[in-house]
């Protein structure tokens, strides 16, 4: 079956990228703030210099740690019609952004701090839209205890949303507190660590940095069986070099870094090769999403995961503009729909504003739509015998039309995609009507989607462990 993929390195890039990655681990090493994980990569054969943190690690290692990764990875979901399974065989399943810190009101089109009711609000929604496949907790709980948010944030999207979650961790008691609410989801902890309803995303700092939390985080997520998706930042000119090929070999360095991590601390636990990395705009020291490197940088990496035989998760997928609607050029459009021709599993970014600093319903929606257009670039087309369809040639003859043939009429339907020509018109204008009719689509999943319910004692039971963990972080 074809599948339209970009490709950017060549073979002999390939294998010099991995040999530099190699090179920048043995020799530079990673900084890694946390005593028990450097004992856990010391044990694994690791040189570690305990006083500067720093841990080096020689190409067997990596070796050992690829060998140990699984192939292939569920992502459960309440709903197992909504399982996630990658590496995927065509597009890509897109998630929304998420953590954003302000939204814009649905009702006064005003920016406003986020408080819990929202994620109810942006996990129902998103659990309505099709072309979203799984989900970021899309903002933040302003006024929850906050250094128990991303447990309060999980818990309320378990609850509101039948995909499956992928989120957010600062601790390894934030982690454990975590894994103990989707435990009670799914039935119990070895019931989610044959079906994980949750993953988490973990970022290594860059340039080549873990810190004490997140690490430990990832320690404890290995070893409960739940995925995790190492997504390397690196912002070109900033935290890695400026040059392509050296932020393509700082991503792919920190990937193999925390794959190390997870593999020796859990043998064969489920780990996602990722990276959201971008130059900065130069002009004002913004991360550039829209910069016409991020598909290069993207589709780079993508080879690199698929070198190792990994699942991956690269780049971002969203207009991302300063308020709703589609207030970009073409250039950056364009950008946003090559990207997925990157070779990605996964991505993510729906409904942001701002870089990801904010959040709109109406923009996830029109987000979804976008890629609902979209993804029918990378649906898979048969070219063989049948489909080369020479007999149907030698029937219509040179010089004649294939507009009457039953062949046309029998296949047209599945060969060829037809658009949506009411949205058509707002799409090629770039028209602010769109957000209107966001907003009514919105409002009318509000008011009528229905959430397959968590039961009312499981709730109860989660509830009170939060309150057990906020108690222990010192509210």
């Amino acid at each position: 079956m074809a599948l339209a993929r970009m490709k950017f390195l060549s073979k002999e890039e390939e294998e010099l990228v991995h040999g530099l990655s190699i090179k920048n681990l043995e020799e530079t090493g990673v900084l890694v703030r946390s005593k028990s994980v450097l004992d856990i990569l010391s044990e694994g054969g690791a040189d570690v210099d305990f006083a500067r943190m720093i841990a080096k690690m020689p190409e067997s290692m990596v070796d050992e740690a690829l060998d140990k990764a699984p192939r292939q990875i569920t992502l459960a979901a309440r709903d197992p019609q909504k399982d996630v399974l990658v590496p995927t065989d065509g597009y890509p399943h897109i998630s929304t952004n998420g953590l954003s810190v302000y939204m814009t009101d649905l009702e006064t089109g005003k920016k406003r701090e986020t408080v819990s009711k929202d994620l109810v609000d942006f996990a129902r929604v998103a659990d309505a839209l099709d072309p979203i496949s799984f989900v970021w907790p899309q903002v933040t709980a302003s006024e929850v205890f906050q250094p128990a948010h991303a447990v309060h944030e999980l818990w309320i999207y378990l609850q509101n949303c039948t995909k499956h979650v992928q989120g957010d961790t600062v601790s390894a008691e934030d982690a454990r507190a975590q894994i103990e609410l989707a435990a009670l989801v799914a039935g119990g902890e070895e019931q989610l660590r044959k079906r994980p309803l949750f993953s988490m995303t973990v970022c290594p700092i860059a340039p080549l940095s873990f810190e004490k939390g997140a690490a430990e985080a990832q320690v404890e997520l290995a070893r409960a069986g739940i995925p995790i998706s190492s997504l390397s930042m690196s912002l070109s000119g900033l935290s890695s070099p400026v040059t392509l090929a050296g932020t393509i070999v700082n991503a792919n360095t920190e990937n193999l870094a925390s794959l190390a991590i997870t593999q020796f601390a859990s043998p064969g636990a489920p780990h996602i090769y990722g990276s959201e990395s971008t130059p900065i705009d130069m002009n004002t020291g913004l991360i550039n999403y829209f910069a016409h490197e991020v598909p290069l940088i993207s589709t780079a990496l993508g080879q690199m995961a698929n070198r190792y035989r990994m699942p991956c998760m690269l780049g971002q997928w969203g207009v991302n503009g300063n308020a709703p609607g589609m207030p970009v050029s073409f250039s950056e459009l364009y950008t946003m729909a090559v990207m997925t021709l990157s070779g990605t599993d996964l991505c993510s970014g729906m409904g942001g504003l701002e870089s990801a600093k904010g959040a709109s319903l109406e923009q996830l929606v029109i987000d979804a739509s976008l890629w609902e257009h979209c993804r029918p670039l990378l649906r898979k087309f048969a070219i063989d015998e049948q489909s080369a369809a020479l007999d149907v040639v030698r029937e219509v003859g040179q010089g004649n039309s294939f507009l009457t043939h039953p062949h046309t009429a029998k296949n047209f339907k599945k060969e060829l995609y037809f658009r949506d020509r009411r949205r058509n018109s707002w799409e090629a204008t770039l028209s602010t009507g769109m957000v209107a009719e966001a907003k009514s689509t919105v409002k009318k999943i509000l008011g009528e989607h229905e959430v397959f319910p968590v039961d009312g004692d499981l709730v109860a039971r989660g509830d009170a462990a939060i309150r057990s963990f906020e108690e222990k972080m010192g509210a």
